[in-house]
């Protein structure tokens, strides 16, 4: 426990004793007495009362499925969520998510991509053509699986406000999108670059924001955030590739550890899932990536609402009339 946090822990210790002998129960620490205390203040709250929550999930391939276990953790406790963000993989499980879907629909999308749909895009017969033919992939079934769940929508539709973030391949120009038409703004952001055609759209041409923006925390700050928990699905490779392919895919997800790195420390809260072993292109393992999203947000819960609880605690310590700034 930091010591801002003991300092609240006894401000708010003497007044809620005093009021509320219940609450002083024998064997309670007093940090669990305080969250116990606090916590509906922030889950009973919506911005400004409390400050606005961002959620900023990575790219990472198969690995960024550990994303929608996270959801889930922070949906069983009860955790505000006011904003998403997402790169790459991100992009697509933090679409579905602001679109209004529930976790349990989500996670079939990961049983969907366990099976031979998405994962044909990365098949031999494609790289193949790619060799021969000196053209890049059009990911046929990663596109048509995006237009079936998101198509019908635009950002200005969605249940929480979204953004996204995508390359142009020609500038170089990180992307942040959070307006127009949902579905080509997510499939811009899983576009992988030196495998899968540039995305034509407005004049750009656009591709996996991974390279650029691997974990987007200013995406959301950028939407209005003020405190942002950052999903992140990274890991650094440890295996020399075995073909172009891999290749290729090794070298994007270098530079998306490398991004990560620094951008971890731009979150207020990171909540990093132990997916080692699972490579970007691993679809049969997104449920294995998920329950380790799941089981790394549970373990640090209660170390997320401590943060939380501990930024909120001047709006916390307000009057209830009193003016928010």
């Amino acid at each position: 426990m930091t010591g801002l946090f003991k300092k609240i822990s006894c401000l708010f210790l003497l007044a809620f004793s005093a009021a509320c002998p219940a609450f002083a129960r024998q064997g309670s620490s007093d940090d669990e007495i305080l969250r116990e205390v606090l916590w509906p203040k922030i889950t009973n709250s919506k911005p400004p009362e409390r400050p606005a929550v961002g959620l900023a999930l990575s790219g990472g391939g198969a690995r960024g499925f550990a994303h929608i276990g996270v959801l889930e953790a922070l949906q069983y406790a009860g955790f505000p969520v006011d904003y998403v963000s997402g790169t790459s993989m991100g992009a697509v499980i933090g679409a579905l998510y602001a679109s209004g879907m529930k976790t349990d629909d989500i996670w079939n999308f990961g049983r969907e991509a366990s099976g031979r749909n998405i994962s044909r895009d990365f098949r031999g017969i494609k790289l193949f053509s790619l060799l021969i033919t000196d053209k890049l992939i059009t990911p046929t079934y990663i596109t048509n699986f995006i237009e079936k769940n998101l198509g019908g929508y635009s950002f200005e539709k969605l249940k929480f406000p979204f953004a996204c973030v995508a390359m142009d391949f020609k500038t170089g120009e990180k992307i942040i999108f959070t307006d127009g038409p949902l579905a080509i703004a997510v499939r811009a952001s899983v576009n992988l670059p030196g495998i899968f055609a540039p995305l034509e759209y407005r004049h750009r041409y656009l591709v996996d924001g991974g390279v650029v923006d691997f974990i987007p925390v200013d995406a959301a700050r950028l939407l209005g955030a003020q405190w942002v928990l950052a999903s992140s699905a990274d890991n650094m490779p440890g295996e020399m590739p075995e073909n172009v392919l891999s290749a290729l895919l090794q070298v994007i997800d270098i530079r998306g550890s490398m991004l990560a790195r620094a951008e971890e420390k731009e979150a207020d809260f990171l909540i990093k899932s132990k997916v080692q072993g699972i490579k970007v292109a691993d679809f049969d393992k997104c449920l294995e990536a998920g329950e380790a999203g799941v089981s790394e947000a549970t373990s640090r819960m209660t170390a997320a609402k401590e943060s939380l609880l501990v930024y909120s605690a001047p709006r916390l310590l307000l009057k209830p009339n009193a003016k928010q700034r």
